[in-house]
């Protein structure tokens, strides 16, 4: 996606997508959490985890809507991949580490 032009941003940008990325990912992080039944792990159901999903789509849209008009759609298509990625990233590695030390404890 980065190696067509139009879609490359300023490396500040990108960094200030992936740090707000990563801010929205302690709520993720804060909102799921482990079970153990029987001999199997589950990710717990949290009731907050849908509205806060919601939420965030919410805010995604309008920043969009709002930074759409200062900039064009490729790069904003690009900050939006980076904030993803800087979201999905530490939640990810935090449900790793919150699964390994569920399963050592057994």
């Amino acid at each position: 996606m980065f190696f067509y032009p139009p879609v490359r941003v300023p490396w500040s940008e990108a960094l200030e997508a992936f740090v707000v990325g990563i801010i929205f990912s302690f709520l993720l992080i804060r909102t799921s959490s482990f079970e153990r039944r029987s001999d199997a792990i589950y990710l717990k159901r949290s009731k907050a985890f849908v509205f806060i999903l919601l939420g965030l789509l919410l805010f995604r849209i309008v920043l969009k809507l709002y930074l759409g008009q200062y900039i064009s759609i490729e790069e904003t298509s690009g900050l939006f991949f980076i904030l993803a990625f800087g979201m999905i990233a530490p939640w990810r590695i935090a449900m790793y580490l919150k699964f390994k030390k569920l399963q050592a404890v057994h």
